[in-house]
C-alpha cells in the first residue's frame, strides 16, 4: 500500500501502475491491518506536515518503513481521519519536529508523534461528526462522478457531430442531412491577433490576457498583468475585443477558446477571431474544441510538444460546416450541455468549501 496527500491509503499498484516493492525488500515493511493509522512525512502542498490516513480498504496489506503505522482505541477511526485533515494538530508537529535531512520528508521521533494531544468530543458527538462528513464527501465523490461522465459525453458528441474528411458527420440531428461545405477561416471570418512591441506593466490600469489567462472555463482574471490607456489604445487600434468573439490561446498554453462576454481589456499572444462572419462563432467555438482541430494542430506543427500557433496556420484552418440552422441547432445544444457541466463543477467547489468551512469551525 501507499499513503497519498489526496487519495489516501490506496494499492500501490493503482496509485503506481505498478508494485514498487518486492519480495526481496519487505523485511522491514509494516503489515496494514483495516482501520490502522499511517503517517507519512513526506510533505507536500496538500500536506504541510505529511498526511496521515487510515486503512478503510477492508484487506490487510504492508507498508514502507519510511511511515509509521498504529492503531487507536476508544476512538470512532472515521472522525479521527477527518481531524487528521484538520490543521489542529499542525502546531505540535511545528513544535515537536523539524524537517528532515531532505528538504521533502518532516522529522518527528515515533514516541514524540504519539504523545500528540487531541481534543477529542464524546463517541456520540464523534459519531455524528463522522457521519456528516462521510455525507458530504459522498455528496461530492457522486457529484464528481456525474461530472466526469458528462465530460466525457462532450467529447464523444465532439468526435461525432462534427464531419472531418468526409461530407457528413457520424451523429447529426433529425431533419438535417445536407452535405457539410467545405470553407476556410480566414475566408469566413476576420482573425486577428494582439500584438505590442513591449507594453508596460503597472500596478493598476486595463488587464492585459495572455495565452495563461484562458481556461476551459472562460477568461481568468485572478492573475493578469495590466497596462496603462496608452497601451491599451495602441494595442485595440488593431484587435479591438467585443462581445461574442472568441479568442484563443497562441502561446505556451495553446486552444482553450473562449467566446467573450465582458470588453474592458486588451491581448496579447491570442488569436482573435471577430464576430459577425458568414459562420457561426458559437458554432466555430464548439469546433475549435473538437478533434477535427486538434487534428489538423497536431498535422500542421509535427515534431512534439507545440508551444507556438502562428496566426497563419489558425487563418488557413479548412473545415467542413452545415447550414446555419444545424450551425445554431448544434451550438444551442453543445452549449446548454457545457452549462450542465459548468453547474456541476460549481457545486464540486461549493461543496468544498463548505468542507473546508466545517473543517475549520467543527474541531479544536
Amino acid at each position: 500500500m501507499t499513503n497519498s496527500a489526496e487519495l489516501g491509503i490506496v494499492k500501490q499498484q493503482d496509485y503506481f501502475d505498478k508494485d514498487i516493492a518486492n519480495s526481496k525488500n519487505l523485511s522491514n515493511y509494516y503489515v496494514v491491518k483495516n482501520n490502522y493509522f499511517v503517517y507519512n512525512p513526506r510533505i507536500s502542498n496538500q500536506a504541510k506536515y505529511g498526511p496521515i490516513n487510515y486503512n478503510s480498504l477492508g484487506i490487510v496489506g504492508i507498508m514502507s518503513p519510511l511511515y509509521f503505522v498504529f492503531k487507536v482505541h476508544n476512538v470512532n477511526n472515521i472522525f479521527l481521519g477527518v481531524l487528521f485533515k484538520t490543521n489542529v494538530w499542525h502546531k505540535y508537529m511545528y513544535e515537536n519536529g523539524d524537517t528532515g535531512a531532505r528538504a521533502d520528508r518532516f522529522s518527528i521521533k515515533n514516541s514524540v508523534f504519539m504523545t500528540m494531544p487531541l481534543n477529542i468530543p464524546s463517541i456520540l458527538e464523534q459519531s455524528k461528526i463522522a457521519k456528516l462528513f462521510q455525507s458530504l464527501d459522498k455528496t461530492i465523490t457522486l457529484h464528481e462522478e456525474q461530472h466526469r461522465q458528462l465530460e466525457q459525453l462532450k467529447k464523444a458528441l465532439l468526435q461525432k457531430m462534427f464531419a472531418n474528411e468526409t461530407e457528413y458527420p457520424a451523429l447529426r440531428f433529425k431533419g438535417f442531412s445536407i452535405a457539410w461545405e467545405q470553407h476556410k477561416l480566414h475566408s469566413e471570418m476576420d482573425v486577428r491577433d494582439g500584438t505590442h512591441s513591449s507594453p508596460k506593466y503597472h500596478s493598476t490600469g486595463f488587464p492585459l490576457i495572455t495565452s495563461k489567462n484562458l481556461s476551459s472555463t472562460g477568461i481568468d482574471f485572478s492573475d493578469v498583468s495590466l497596462i496603462d490607456k496608452e497601451d491599451f489604445d495602441e494595442i485595440n487600434k488593431r484587435s479591438k475585443v467585443d462581445v461574442g468573439d472568441i479568442l484563443f490561446g497562441m502561446i505556451g498554453t495553446i486552444g482553450n477558446p473562449v467566446i467573450v462576454k465582458s470588453t474592458g481589456f486588451a491581448i496579447k499572444n491570442v488569436a482573435l477571431i471577430k464576430h459577425g462572419g458568414s459562420i457561426s462563432n458559437f458554432f466555430l467555438f464548439q469546433l475549435l474544441k473538437s478533434p477535427v482541430f486538434t487534428r489538423y494542430i497536431h498535422k500542421e506543427n509535427a515534431g512534439g510538444t507545440q508551444k507556438f500557433l502562428g496566426l497563419s496556420v489558425i487563418r488557413n484552418f479548412c473545415f467542413l460546416a452545415p447550414t446555419k440552422d444545424e450551425q445554431y441547432k448544434m451550438a444551442y445544444f453543445l452549449s446548454k450541455l457545457d452549462k450542465i457541466i459548468t453547474l456541476h463543477k460549481h457545486k464540486i467547489d461549493n461543496l468544498k468549501r463548505l468542507k473546508r468551512a466545517l473543517l475549520q469551525k467543527m474541531f479544536v
